[in-house]
């Protein structure tokens, strides 16, 4: 598995770089031991953030509650937590 992807007793942990204003947003490979996203927003008053939960939740297939920011809200680098999914779902969906 990935050194930016961790099981966890509901789901799954995923450690983010985030580029936000990106023209769209993709997964751009790994940085720095997370996995880099770049997101179609700017970083201000939290879109860049809602966007990050909405692109993490259509990739990995569930609704965007069951995605939540746990750490990074104002940081580049970020922790994500995915509920109801597993590590090699999770790692097929977003490599």
């Amino acid at each position: 598995m990935p050194v930016w992807l961790k099981a966890t007793a509901d789901g799954v942990e995923i450690t983010l770089y985030v580029q936000p204003g990106a023209k769209k947003s993709e997964v751009a490979g790994e940085h720095d031991g997370a996995l880099k996203l770049r997101i179609n927003a700017p970083p201000v008053e939290g879109k860049a953030n809602a966007a990050v939960i909405a692109f993490v939740a259509e990739r990995c297939g569930v609704a965007k509650n069951r995605v939540a920011l746990i750490a990074g809200e104002l940081n580049r680098h970020k922790r994500v937590a995915v509920q109801g999914v597993t590590l090699a779902f999770v790692q097929k969906q977003l490599s």
